[in-house]
């Protein structure tokens, strides 16, 4: 089965139950590392307020592993891992970026723009596949989607 077929029967099998528990897909992968491979998948607060702990995260993956044994989708053996996004969650999909509009983000750009290939600042704008981060010197810097190696929110203390 293909990677991303494998996610997408991970959101399927997930989607009722994280609804009913409060619970979000943020974000699945399924990745070979060395010769491992590693179904990963983050999960969030569907209200945005507090933070996933160790319990909800083994909750998760309980049902997620006997849903998983149940429906047999990947071929190969792997790793199982469910977890938070964290503090400096990666921005991957467009509602990441609209959902943190306003906060401080870090961006690593695939090439260098004005002498620079890491850009941290507000994200205060996203249209389309634009967005928009005002750095610290009130500089914006207009960004397509497709130029982001990276982005994740910054860990502000």
């Amino acid at each position: 089965m293909a990677k991303k077929k494998i996610t997408e029967v991970v959101e399927e099998l997930l989607s009722d139950f994280l609804r009913e528990e409060g619970y979000e897909l943020y974000h699945s992968e399924f990745v070979k590392e060395g010769k491992d491979w590693f179904l990963r998948v983050y999960v969030d607060l569907a209200s945005g307020e507090g933070y996933i702990g160790t319990e909800d995260c083994e909750k998760v993956s309980r049902y997620l592993s006997e849903r998983l044994d149940e429906a047999d989708p990947v071929e190969q053996n792997y790793y199982l891992e469910v977890s938070s996004p964290g503090m400096d969650r990666p921005l991957i999909k467009q509602e990441h970026y609209e959902r943190y509009q306003g906060h401080e983000v870090e961006i690593k750009l695939y090439r260098g723009k004005d002498g620079t290939k890491h850009i941290q600042g507000t994200l205060t704008e996203v249209s389309g596949d634009e967005i928009t981060v005002v750095d610290e010197r009130k500089k914006e810097w207009h960004l397509q989607q497709s130029e982001i190696a990276k982005a994740n929110l910054a860990v502000v203390f």
